[in-house]
């Protein structure tokens, strides 16, 4: 496999049409896990006027399987702005309360083949930068949303997913069907796992779930990325007993103090040897006044493996953790799961075809590295799921030169990354119906 880092984008690459012009609308409007009402229902409508049968609310997902769904005030506002900035009326009144799950289908009209692949719709709770080099503020499509922002490359998957579409029905294949799953939640790993149970990925013989960027620089393709981990998602809530912090502090029960020393706890877990491992808390927050002892504080955390059953027991460790620091200040801790990743690898027959179709397209092969893993993706649900049932799968990695890191302010895609995507999925979805 050839690997070379500093490819160049190939001079048939422009940063136009249908998957630029759809990136840079839903860049405008980003929403976070399960408020992404107008861009699910955006792309529900588009791909039904190109003919695609359309799976939307709780037919694309089981609600009950959902994790760290917004509160019911939050949902309400994001689906009035959605109704009030474009979103599609005809699908938007099935995702009400959170169900903004998307699967969409072509069926040749002679059976063969079912090939699916996932593009995630939620963006991350991020302020975009405001700088004049910022491609988005140049041209215009900053996020309109403060505090949220598509710094994933989400909006691009969608893109390449809606141009596919149209690629699809201008030169239909002649057998075979090809599903969109179009994922809400990815972030936090909470999506994916509610469309498995209500179907989403059954009956698909291949399932390919790309990426953009990943440190790889555009017109590279790696065919599979195996680094991902599991990962587990935390929210803790230690109780305590409020008092006044001068007059009566042995009266108190600080919740405060028993969610810090609980973070220290779990930064001090040890190493599982021969395992790669992760902990992180992310967010504390408590208190209301500098006098009064808290009596309540939230801890948002996460712990990732490099196998299921590892992650299992380092989240059961860390909970033992948490509780720990709970009772050692006289306090009670609730400890909820609000996302959940599994792990996954990819099939050598899914690869075969994610390279061959690089090679039709002139993009350079490139291995994966650590480096160029994002940690944990809930597709790998979707990816057990085709192979449980004898399917193939792979998490391929589509290059895509970046502005800055993904997960940050100034992230920002290449868009000349983009057609070259939509080809290459096009490419491979061919060859998949192709090879029968």
């Amino acid at each position: 496999m050839h690997d070379d880092r500093h490819a160049k984008t190939p001079a048939t690459a422009t940063a136009t049409g249908t998957a630029v012009r759809w990136r840079r609308d839903l860049h405008r409007h980003p929403e976070v896990g399960f408020t992404e009402f107008r861009t699910a229902s955006r792309v529900a409508g588009a791909l039904a006027d190109l003919g695609w049968e359309i799976r939307t609310g709780t037919d694309a997902l089981s609600p009950g399987d959902r994790l760290g769904v917004p509160a019911d005030a939050e949902l309400e506002a994001a689906y009035r702005r959605a109704a009030a900035s474009g979103a599609d009326e005809r699908f938007l009144p099935s995702m009400r309360g959170g169900n903004t799950a998307v699967v969409a289908t072509w069926r040749a009209a002679v059976p063969g083949p079912a090939i699916g692949l996932r593009a995630d719709l939620d963006a991350l709770p991020v302020m975009e930068s405001a700088a004049e080099g910022h491609l988005p503020v140049r041209e215009g499509f900053r996020s309109a949303y403060d505090g949220v922002m598509h710094a994933c490359g989400h909006d691009g998957h969608i893109g390449m997913a809606v141009e596919l579409a149209e690629r699809l029905v201008a030169d239909p294949p002649p057998a075979g069907s090809v599903t969109l799953l179009l994922q809400p939640a990815e972030e936090g790993g909470r999506g994916a796992r509610a469309m498995v149970p209500a179907g989403a990925a059954d009956g698909l013989d291949v399932l390919i779930a790309p990426h953009l960027g990943l440190n790889l620089p555009t017109g590279t393709v790696a065919s599979s990325l195996d680094g991902l981990l599991a990962n587990s998602k935390l929210r803790a809530v230690f109780h305590g007993v409020a008092s006044h912090a001068s007059l009566a502090p042995h009266e108190g029960r600080s919740a405060l103090l028993g969610a810090a020393a609980a973070t220290l706890a779990v930064h001090g877990m040890p190493p599982f040897p021969g395992h790669e491992t992760r902990v992180a808390v992310g967010r504390i927050s408590g208190g209301t006044s500098s006098n009064i002892v808290p009596d309540r504080a939230e801890m948002l955390l996460e712990t990732r493996a490099d196998e299921g059953a590892v992650n299992e027991d380092l989240q059961a460790r860390v909970t033992d953790a948490l509780r720990g620091a709970a009772a050692m200040y006289g306090l009670t801790v609730d400890v909820d799961l609000i996302g959940g990743v599994t792990t996954a690898r990819a099939d050598r027959a899914a690869v075969e075809l994610v390279e061959a179709a690089a090679r039709a397209e002139d993009l350079r092969l490139v291995a994966a590295r650590a480096e160029d893993g994002v940690a944990s993706d809930d597709a790998t649900a979707f990816m057990r799921r085709v192979q449980e049932r004898g399917g193939v799968a792979s998490y391929i990695g589509i290059g895509s030169t970046l502005a800055a890191p993904h997960h940050t302010p100034s992230f920002d895609l290449d868009e000349a990354a983009l057609p070259l995507g939509a080809a290459l999925l096009e490419t491979l979805v061919r060859g998949a119906l192709a090879r029968g």
